[in-house]
């Protein structure tokens, strides 16, 4: 289940409650958006709730289903804090978190609002970079660091996160623009959007595109970790299948979404995972009340996830 930080998940009991049911109903996961803002006009009046905050209540109310982010914009947040934020939720889940990692957006709301960088290559280089930094602070390591956009001096971020050597991080993009894609096969997972739509699940086509782009840049991706400060490629790195292995801490995961009725989804879902998608996310129309609404969303949540 995917539910945004405002409206009715602006509050963290809300967050609480339809993690519990989800939990009950047999639900693998439940995400919440990381926004400060969103769309500015149309949110206006509406609050907003830290999603860190709001997953920690929702670990506190739950013992089994996995909890993240889908996405945080790693570019609006100093990535030392960052790491400690997410660290700190791993221990207290007993190691039940998935980041979601992007760009971010809209970027004249999320960022231009505030005096933030807003130029889409700046932001990517900081995503980068800033992923990097992340999988060398969960994983306890003394840091020095040198880069475009960061600089640390001799730090360790304690404690490491429960998951080893970090959680999975799950990378979004929207298709078919393809450098997040690329980005995407150096983690762990890939959490695509499509322009068709804003909440009507994709089709098998468009997902077997994904996995093809993503499984053959997986071929030549370096893992992280294996890019020195600079970006540059120490000599002698192999840029190989087994490299990417090593970086990675599970099985490459490809989520697909949308929004479904307990009586159709499993055969939405169905040929999206004969497609190759691997997880299945729950989510509202992007246009509609029913969105950050705790009544609607918890009737689907009743209503159990897609049975193939």
């Amino acid at each position: 289940m995917n539910v945004p930080n405002f409206g009715d998940f602006a509050d963290p009991r809300a967050v609480a409650t339809v993690a519990r049911a989800a939990e009950d109903a047999g639900w693998d996961g439940l995400f919440v958006w990381d926004h400060v803002v969103h769309r500015k006009e149309a949110r206006r009046g509406q609050p907003f709730g830290d999603p860190w905050m709001l997953l920690t209540a929702a670990a506190l109310a739950t013992s089994t289903i996995r909890l993240g982010t889908l996405v945080t914009p790693v570019a609006r947040r100093r990535p030392e804090q960052l790491a400690r934020q997410v660290a700190t939720l791993d221990v207290l889940s007993g190691g039940r978190v998935v980041f979601g990692a992007g760009l971010g957006g809209p970027v004249e709301d999320e960022f231009g609002s505030f005096g933030d960088e807003t130029h889409p290559v700046v932001l990517a280089e900081k995503l980068d970079e800033g992923l990097g930094l992340l999988a060398r602070y969960w994983a306890g390591e003394r840091v020095d660091h040198d880069g475009p956009h960061y600089r640390v001096r001799d730090v360790e971020i304690l404690p490491a996160t429960a998951q080893r050597p970090r959680p999975p991080v799950w990378v979004g993009g929207f298709w078919p623009a393809r450098r997040p894609f690329r980005r995407a096969a150096r983690w762990d997972g890939v959490v695509p959007l499509f322009a068709s739509g804003h909440g009507e699940p994709p089709t098998p086509g468009e997902v077997r595109e994904v996995t093809g782009y993503v499984a053959e840049h997986r071929a030549t991706a370096v893992p992280d970790g294996v890019l020195s400060s600079d970006g540059a490629l120490p000599s002698g790195a192999a840029l190989s299948e087994g490299a990417v292995a090593a970086g990675a801490v599970g099985s490459f995961e490809v989520v697909a979404g949308g929004l479904t009725t307990p009586e159709a989804a499993a055969d939405v879902v169905g040929p999206l995972a004969e497609a190759g998608a691997t997880w299945w996310d729950e989510r509202g129309l992007y246009d509609s009340p029913d969105l950050y609404s705790l009544p609607a969303v918890l009737r689907r949540v009743e209503a159990g996830p897609p049975r193939l």
